[in-house]
């Protein structure tokens, strides 16, 4: 297989990066979204806005409190992963500038992360995952470096270029990559649900920062009532509210 076969699953063609983030069952601002996810992020083109080396220039705001993330080059490798996954372009921003890492490392602090309300006694059969989603995520970060360092002679995933972080990705994605007690590819599966549902779930789980990924998609959010509008004629565009919003009213 030539190496270009190998990375068509992403790098076919640049409009591929969101074709892995289609026809996802995918729970987002708790409402759970089948094949619909595709149009909700399809229509973003593939316009990623790159540094001089050629990877996304998007820079994270650590002045934000990491609540499970303790190593920084731990949450380095899952920021540059997660704007990849969904990147900055002309019509909006990335993944970073959503909050997405923030959100994950929220989640996986929370019970949700050690997967507290699911039935964790074996014996696991075949296909089954014996680790929580936290212990996923964060050996599947840490392998991101790995894997980096070992095909880059020493350098980080963060400080790859974007083509470079895409093929790593693509191994993962496949289920190429060595892992304890874990497909890659289901590490990798984790990876691309959080980060939709950081730059798209309700502000209130600590994504989607300023809602922007709401307002890209005109979306009008948790709306008490749509009454008012229920005798217009012409398309009404709502500023959307979060359901932390409801508590100043």
């Amino acid at each position: 297989m030539s190496e270009q076969e190998k990375k068509s699953s992403i790098l076919d063609k640049r409009s591929s990066r969101r074709k892995f983030i289609k026809n996802s069952g995918l729970t987002v601002g708790g409402l759970v979204l089948g094949g619909a996810i595709g149009s909700l992020v399809a229509g973003k083109p593939e316009n990623i806005t790159k540094a001089v080396d050629g990877a996304s220039h998007a820079t994270v705001d650590y002045s934000e409190t990491r609540q499970f993330f303790v190593r920084q080059k731990d949450f380095e490798a899952l920021s540059a992963a997660t704007e990849i996954i969904y990147p900055e372009d002309e019509h909006g921003p990335g993944a970073i500038s959503l909050g997405a890492p923030f959100f994950i490392d929220k989640q996986l602090a929370s019970p949700w992360g050690s997967n507290a309300d699911d039935y964790r006694k074996g014996p696991f059969q075949k296909g089954e995952i014996a680790l929580d989603k936290s212990e996923i995520m964060l050996q599947g970060v840490r392998k991101l470096n790995e894997v980096a360092k070992k095909e880059h002679d020493g350098t980080v995933f963060k400080d790859l270029t974007e083509e470079q972080q895409i093929a790593i990705l693509t191994s993962f994605e496949a289920g190429k990559v060595e892992m304890e007690l874990v497909n890659s590819a289901a590490f990798f599966g984790l990876l691309r649900t959080l980060t939709l549902q950081g730059c798209f779930a309700d502000p209130l789980y600590g994504g989607n920062k300023n809602m922007a990924g709401w307002k890209m998609k005109e979306f009008p959010g948790a709306q008490m009532s749509y009454t008012a509008y229920l005798d217009k004629d012409e398309f009404v565009l709502i500023d959307p509210i979060s359901l932390g919003g409801h508590k100043q009213h």
